[in-house]
């Protein structure tokens, strides 16, 4: 198994925004090879920002790679700009093996 990870650091008072962009945009992943499941995440609040988390599974890396070729990719990525100033920089993504699973 594989988990893919990004985090965002949402300005403050662009919670909403965020949230919206997120939680209303089709993602097209039902379907698609490998996929297992996905997770919206919503962090601590900080000083400066909103810690939020995108976290996917897939059966493996290589087909989140594959994933990240794709048409659906595309598709959901697509109409996913943000507004401006609504991030602190962009997305830190992470990338996990998965080495044990109880």
């Amino acid at each position: 198994m594989f988990i893919a990870m990004n985090r965002f650091r949402v300005a403050p008072g662009r919670e909403g925004d965020f949230e919206e962009l997120w939680l209303s945009r089709d993602s097209h992943l039902k379907g698609v090879p490998g996929f297992v499941e996905f997770h919206l995440l919503k962090g601590p609040e900080r000083e400066d920002h909103r810690l939020y988390s995108s976290h996917s599974v897939w059966a493996s890396r290589e087909a989140f790679e594959a994933w990240t070729q794709s048409e659906a990719f595309r598709k959901a990525h697509q109409g996913a700009k943000p507004k401006e100033g609504m991030y602190l920089g962009p997305p830190n993504f992470e990338g996990f093996d998965v080495l044990q699973k109880v």
